[in-house]
């Protein structure tokens, strides 16, 4: 039997998503965690079918499913919360439920009668959680991400505590410092490009040398720490895309969609918020982008901007390469990567690109079915929500697996970019030094040489014959030499310092 988040959700018909783990009354001892519901036993589950009741008891043991948790507001009457405060005047939970039904409804209870200390809305060990704004009327101290209007629900699961541990953050730091000037800048100009190459690769783009340029200095930009505004964020769209009609000069005041293969309605696979709502939210999200500063964790704040940016879908077109660039941009506003430094998570990203996709999908496909879309003719559609009015689903959001997609590309970035890039020019400068001083070989030919011996492991037969007339054969024996002498275990960190670059 459903009960809690589930119940109250199937009792009020909510639009709001379902929990993750539905509670369920189980023959247990205990309260259980599985791994596709919460298992409760008979005595600790609500004894009515009370909405209400059994909101309390989700509230105790399912966490704060806030979605659910606002739109049920709005359809509980007044007098049953206040009856329940005066049952338990000093109950954390009764307080709450009156916090979040003002704020769903405006003021309307009287709270004369409550006492008792006050009590964070998200609990700080299941949740990530900002800075506690308090609520004095209710004792309620609000320290979701983002706020009552716009917040974001990020669990600490496992698999999220042992990625922020890693302190990949950190590690990139100590990386690119423990590296000489000459390298560094070297493998922050390749970072760059290459998170530039593949942010519009996976858009199916490829940027002309111009438009690579351009991106290359919007992506500089992210160290300005300039507040997000909707000015500012359209000139980040007018540089990401190349087509000029496409340029916005504010957010849409159009429905978009997104739409994947196939033809009419059916492939429509996402349909952002509509334009009337559009930018309250984005308000919403910018104030919680503009005040980071390093109270929460970093890559957390990073990937609620970013993957919260792309759902809301701002514009017309260019979302996705502006919400990469957010990505940046949060981690720079809270110094977690100073004086330059990039972490190419585009890369690892187009890596990933089916992870990426099923993260994005997580979201978009329980929303898709929200709406009733008809075709009209090719690209022209009708769109009508048939959610809640509040249009909750956009504003209250689970963005877990997204922090933990982002914070493993973060990971990716340094451990199978940076770091091999850096491997890769240490090694490349050597070689081509060994060869260098013993043979005169144009410098042209030989990085071709080089690179092509680093990528296969020897120089291939075809680039023997390729530069046959021009090359010795001894100094093709050479750079495999040196290809071997090279490979010791030494760790970058130690080439670079016994250069000394």
């Amino acid at each position: 039997m459903a009960i809690g988040y589930a119940h109250v959700r199937e009792v009020l018909k909510l639009a709001a998503l379902p929990p993750q783990l539905p509670a369920r009354v189980r023959p247990v001892t205990r309260v259980e965690r599985l791994s596709d519901h919460l298992a409760v036993p008979s005595h600790v589950a609500p004894r009515s079918n009370r909405p209400l009741e059994h909101l309390l008891f989700a509230l105790k043991h399912e966490g704060t499913a806030l979605g659910i948790l606002m739109e049920a507001m709005r359809k509980i009457p007044a007098s049953e919360v206040q009856d329940e405060l005066r049952r338990t005047p000093t109950g954390v939970y009764a307080r709450a439920l009156g916090f979040l039904w003002e704020a769903a409804n405006g003021p309307g209870l009287d709270a004369s009668g409550t006492a008792g200390h006050a009590h964070p809305l998200f609990d700080p060990e299941r949740y990530v959680t900002g800075p506690a704004i308090r609520n004095p009327r209710w004792r309620v101290d609000f320290n979701g991400l983002g706020s009552i209007r716009y917040c974001a629900t990020v669990e600490r699961t496992p698999a999220l505590k042992a990625l922020l541990e890693a302190g990949v953050l950190q590690r990139t730091q100590d990386h690119v410092a423990s590296l000489g000037s000459e390298l560094r800048d070297r493998i922050l100009a390749w970072a760059y490009m290459d998170e530039t190459q593949n942010s519009y690769a996976i858009e199916r783009e490829t940027p002309s040398e111009e438009r690579a340029k351009a991106f290359v200095a919007l992506l500089h930009q992210a160290h300005e720490k300039r507040p997000l505004s909707e000015d500012y964020l359209s000139e980040l769209q007018q540089a990401a895309i190349s087509n000029p009609f496409h340029r916005a000069v504010a957010f849409r005041h159009e429905q978009n969609w997104l739409q994947g293969p196939g033809r009419g309605a059916p492939a429509v696979s996402y349909v952002p918020p509509p334009p009337a709502i559009v930018g309250a939210l984005m308000i919403e999200l910018m104030d919680f982008a503009n005040a980071q500063t390093g109270a929460i964790e970093p890559l957390v704040a990073a990937a609620v901007v970013k993957f919260g940016f792309v759902f809301l879908h701002p514009f017309m077109d260019g979302n996705g390469r502006v919400s990469r660039f957010l990505y940046h941009q949060t981690l720079c506003r809270t110094g977690a990567l100073p004086n330059g430094l990039l972490l190419p998570v585009s890369i690892a990203m187009k890596k990933h690109e089916a992870e990426y996709m099923q993260v994005l999908r997580s979201y978009s496909r329980p929303l898709r079915e929200l709406w009733r879309v008809g075709y009209i003719d090719e690209g022209n559609y009708t769109f009508d929500y048939r959610g809640d009015g509040d249009f909750g689903v956009y504003r209250y959001w689970d963005a877990t697996a997204c922090v933990e997609f982002g914070c493993r590309m973060a990971e990716q970035a340094l451990a199978h970019e940076l770091q091999q890039e850096t491997d890769f020019l240490i090694r490349f400068d050597r070689i081509s030094r060994a060869v260098g001083e013993a043979f005169d070989i144009r410098g042209s030919t030989l990085a071709t040489l080089v690179t092509g011996a680093l990528k296969e492991g020897r120089v291939s037969q075809r680039r023997r014959d390729q530069f046959a007339h021009e090359v010795p054969a001894s100094a093709f024996e050479r750079i495999e030499e040196a290809l071997r002498d090279g490979q010791d275990g030494t760790s970058t960190a130690a080439i670079a310092t016994s250069r000394g670059l």
